[in-house]
């Protein structure tokens, strides 16, 4: 789950591939959606609860049906779902979170989507991947989700990269701790697709480059390591990454060890990426995010120039 916290630049504008049923099942009528998210919002107290945490923080009023159309296990303590959205005026922006509303559950979930905005267009589906955590909503999605399950979601967040074609060209810094890298896939996935449609036309917004860090503990929790890899290799002059182990005892795959470091992410490899035309954007547990962000701005990088979202 993950709770908005948030300095955002001016350049941000406020698998399991199963076959899916047919878009007009998944409609929920839209007396028992206002029940759901009703019933949830007054059940929903705890004061570590998504709503309540987020309840400052911008968001959507519509509330969409969703059917879980795929599921998969990421690492041994993530799962990863794909869900089909039909209703055609749900959207998101790239690093964006969803309020997640569970029939007979009564704690309202909170998941940044990992898919890029380019798959919603295309083929109406939203991803997500959720860590294994005694949560009523992670507890739901590990043990009970199945295909063809629904649920109904609400887009919300300040922590996104939108950038429109006319402006300036930025490169990106993405700093990212374990499952934090949620949103951060979203805004690599949508920055590739960035890349990949100014290169088909010729015109569009022009991308700079593109740094991940990523940190976990070990290889076997560094999650959506081949599609992470699979945009290095196709952008090699635009995008690169560097992925940090803590706790790793395992050897470490030919295939990875070449983008592999041992220890965590530095201040002094993320001070070699400042410039005047980066933005950072740092996802993780609050002790990460709060030295990055603080480290940042202690070396003068302008605040809007800071995008943070912390997860606990």
């Amino acid at each position: 789950m993950v709770c908005a916290a948030v300095a955002v630049p001016g350049l941000l504008r406020s698998s399991a591939g199963t076959v899916c049923t047919p878009a007009a099942s998944l409609r929920l009528t839209a007396s028992a959606l206002r029940h759901l998210t009703l019933a949830s919002i007054m059940k929903s107290k705890r004061k570590t609860d998504h709503l309540e945490r987020t309840a400052n923080v911008v968001r959507r009023e519509m509330v969409s049906a969703a059917k879980v159309c795929g599921t998969a296990d990421e690492s041994p303590s993530v799962k990863r779902l794909r869900l089909r959205v039909a209703d055609k005026d749900f959207s998101f922006k790239a690093g964006q979170w969803i309020d997640f509303f569970i029939p007979g559950v009564s704690v309202v979930g909170g998941f940044s989507i990992c898919s890029s905005p380019r798959l919603l267009e295309q083929e109406r589906m939203i991803e997500l991947a959720v860590k294994y955590a005694n949560h009523p909503p992670a507890l739901w999605i590990h043990n009970q989700c199945t295909l063809d399950s629904e649920v109904a979601v609400r887009v919300g967040g300040e922590f996104f990269f939108d950038p429109q074609p006319a402006d300036a060209s930025r490169n990106l810094v993405l700093i990212a701790g374990g499952v934090g890298i949620n949103p951060l896939l979203s805004i690599l996935r949508h920055a590739a697709d960035l890349h990949r449609e100014r290169a088909h036309r010729g015109s569009g917004y022009e991308m700079g480059t593109i740094k991940l860090f990523y940190s976990a503990q070990n290889t076997s929790e560094l999650l959506f390591k081949k599609n992470i890899l699979d945009l290095v290799n196709e952008f090699p002059e635009k995008i690169a990454c560097s992925l940090h182990v803590t706790k790793q005892t395992a050897q470490i795959s030919a295939d990875l060890k070449p983008y592999i470091m041992e220890g965590r992410i530095t201040e002094k490899e993320i001070r070699d990426h400042i410039s005047q035309e980066t933005l950072f954007y740092i996802c993780g547990p609050p002790p990460m995010t709060d030295f990055f962000s603080k480290q940042l701005e202690n070396s003068h990088v302008p605040k809007e120039h800071i995008c943070f979202e912390k997860w606990w």
